[in-house]
């Protein structure tokens, strides 16, 4: 068991540092959380990273990390109990990072597009997020198992873990829908028994919070009206 000094240095509303919080505490690692305004960047984050001076940030020992998916990666091979986070099958490796990219490049950022967006733009991201959320709903009805991980939850469920939780919140202060769970009932069930993982329930940014912060985000992004 690797037990050296481990500290998270994330921001309470980013999917990115919890999704991290979340792979430490499925693996029983001990580890400090430390708080980042992002939008007053502490010396300490510039500092540790330099180059994209963003959360989430993993410091182990003195080694210092950053970029989500290359912390989850580094967890599961760092503390090799369970759960294991990525599939041991290459193939399977491949295609769980393949659509923890989809997720983040194409339903991520056309989701938190259209909802911070008006008119137009927002017709155009919305349209492009919907399209990506049915791939992923297909890719979703072919997996049998209780988890995207397995019978545990893996690497992909982490990746995508904001879905669960953010992409109804962002839907609320966009007033628009994508995931409508009459039209995806394999993401609507796989998102239930997420949020239903004690280590996940017990380690989600407040739903009324999260909405008053993003509420204020679409102002300060895309106006009023």
């Amino acid at each position: 068991m690797v037990s050296q000094e481990v500290k998270l240095l994330g921001f309470w509303a980013s999917p990115f540092s919890i999704r991290v919080e979340w792979a430490l505490k499925l693996k029983g690692v001990d580890f400090e959380y430390i708080e980042e305004d992002i939008f007053n960047k502490s010396s300490r984050l510039l500092e540790l990273n330099p180059v994209h001076k963003k959360v989430p940030v993993l410091v182990h020992d003195g080694k210092v990390m950053a970029e989500s998916f290359i912390l989850l990666e580094y967890i599961d091979e760092t503390w090799k109990q369970d759960p294991l986070l990525l599939p041991q099958d290459a193939y399977e490796r491949s295609k769980a990072r393949f659509w923890a990219r989809v997720a983040e490049e194409k339903l991520l950022e056309a989701s938190f597009t259209a909802m911070v967006s008006h008119g137009e733009n927002k017709e155009k991201a919305l349209k492009s997020a919907i399209e990506v959320a049915e791939k992923i709903e297909e890719e979703m009805k072919g997996n049998e198992k209780k988890f995207l991980g397995g019978e545990s939850i893996g690497y992909l469920d982490l990746a995508m873990g904001w879905i669960a939780h953010w992409l109804p919140i962002w839907e609320e202060v966009g007033s628009m829908q994508i995931v409508d769970p009459s039209q995806f009932p394999a993401t609507t069930a796989w998102s239930k028994r997420f949020l239903d993982h004690p280590v996940i329930k017990q380690n989600l940014p407040p739903r009324d919070k999260m909405l008053v912060y993003f509420h204020e985000r679409k102002k300060i992004l895309g106006g009023s009206g």
